[in-house]
């Protein structure tokens, strides 16, 4: 990653093609989870990510829904179960500004993770 683009941030909203995605599809928007400190450290080429969908599932313990007011996007889902890695470089900043989501809001993002992994409170050892 260049010095001259700023790094992606916790709580941000940029878009990126994930491999996961079906061929023929465009960037989706990602909220950036990891820490700042490695987000902004130069040697650190990746950040982890959470896709944003609108096709929404009532009553998934893994989706957080987010009201436009909340992302400057339509009204969607962080989906979880997807946590990914990718290249800084790979992504692409919002052509508008968007909201950035507040520390609240990836903790319990970090929360449906923990659920996505089977470490979530309702989740007891075997």
């Amino acid at each position: 990653m260049s010095n001259s683009r700023k790094p992606p941030l916790r709580g941000e909203i940029w878009f990126v093609k994930l491999a996961t995605d079906p061929p023929g599809k465009g960037e989706r928007p990602v909220v950036i989870v990891s820490v700042d400190q490695r987000n902004r450290h130069e040697k650190a080429d990746t950040v982890l990510v959470v896709p944003l969908t609108t096709t929404t599932h009532k009553d998934v313990p893994t989706h957080v829904y987010l009201a436009p007011g909340e992302t400057g996007l339509e009204q969607s889902c962080v989906r979880a179960e997807d946590v990914s890695v990718v290249r800084k470089a790979s992504l692409s900043e919002p052509r508008r500004r968007l909201r950035n989501l507040s520390h609240t809001r990836v903790c319990e993002i970090a929360r449906a993770i923990a659920v996505a992994m089977g470490c979530g409170p309702d989740f007891l050892e075997p």
